[in-house]
């Protein structure tokens, strides 16, 4: 992988581990990705995060969630909105609504990593970053 997309890696990586059923993926550790997978734990779409390995070889273990007895992923898609290519913005007033509220945007503001309905109370907007639901 040349191109140096950390959180496209990592939402590719959950969808990956998703579609094959895993308990968990791991992803690089950088401030970026634990901040999305804080807001990941805190919508209830993984279970867990734990930080494996040191220094620059660190990386974060995501628990993955499904639900059933068939273990549907509780995760239906996530998808990069905003890329190195073609970064994507949202002031506050036109912050994405992701399946009429059902899902969640991710949005990267001044005051940190969000959904987009945080964003709307904190009156912010900022970079989409990507959506899940």
């Amino acid at each position: 992988m040349a191109a140096n997309d950390t959180i496209a890696d990592m939402l590719t990586r959950i969808r990956n581990a998703n579609l094959a059923r895993h308990q968990t993926t791991q992803v690089p550790a950088t401030r970026m990705t634990h901040s999305i997978a804080k807001v990941l734990l805190e919508e209830g779409f993984i279970n867990n995060i734990e930080t494996a390995g040191e220094g620059i070889k660190s990386h974060l273990v995501l628990s993955l969630k499904y639900k059933g007895k068939n273990r549907q992923p509780i995760i239906t898609a996530i998808k990069r909105i905003s890329r190195p290519g073609l970064r994507v913005y949202s002031n506050k007033k036109d912050l994405p609504r992701v399946l009429g509220g059902i899902g969640i945007a991710i949005i990267s503001t001044s005051s940190g990593i969000m959904t987009d309905r945080q964003a709307r109370q904190q009156n912010v907007g900022g970079e989409v970053l990507c959506y899940v639901w």
